[in-house]
């Protein structure tokens, strides 16, 4: 008898626990149905990329030295630079310098270890090609600075679309931080 009852009363703490449990996750259910949708329409809208977010890698020709700390460095030993020595001031010239991104794995090395900074990381993430020969990019494609998304006037700008108008502006500058974070 007492085994029964001992049994009845775990029964009836699994069902209060299972219900608990349940309540809980439709609580937080019904927290996110208040919400509003967080769909981009991706070529006309775009999202600002974050501070420290990793794209095409910028190359300044003028500043580099021809060190190749930037091929020691890199994983993948991704970086080719072509240099010729010159005799007469005893320094390294720069011929060439190019980077395949699509080997690449945008690890960032390269930028946080050169030693004269004509390495930098942009915001341009649209690499994508139908021919894999045409993301081998040389010194002349590596400096080009990317449009940015703010500046783009064909692209329209994610504060103006109709799910995210706001009333308070205490809201709109959470949403800007929030923006800035992702």
């Amino acid at each position: 008898m007492f085994l029964m009852v001992t049994e009845f009363m775990n029964y009836g703490q699994q069902t209060v626990r299972a219900a608990r449990y349940i309540g809980q996750s439709f609580m937080i259910t019904l927290s996110h149905a208040n919400r509003f949708p967080v769909t981009i329409q991706y070529p006309y809208e775009k999202l600002i990329t974050s501070e420290r977010f990793r794209g095409r890698i910028h190359f300044e020709f003028d500043k580099c030295i021809a060190c190749e700390v930037c091929v020691r460095v890199c994983p993948i030993d991704l970086p080719a630079v072509d240099w010729k020595l010159e005799t007469s001031i005893r320094k390294k010239r720069l011929l060439n310098y190019s980077i395949d991104f699509g080997i690449c794995i945008f690890c960032g090395n390269c930028v946080e270890y050169c030693p004269t900074n004509c390495l930098s990381m942009t915001e341009e993430y649209e690499l994508s090609t139908y021919d894999r020969h045409e993301l081998n990019y040389n010194q002349i494609a590596l400096g080009r600075l990317p449009m940015s998304v703010i500046d783009d006037y064909t692209i329209r700008t994610i504060l103006n679309s109709p799910q995210f108008k706001y009333s308070n502006k205490n809201e709109i500058i959470i949403f800007i931080i929030i923006l800035y974070k992702l």
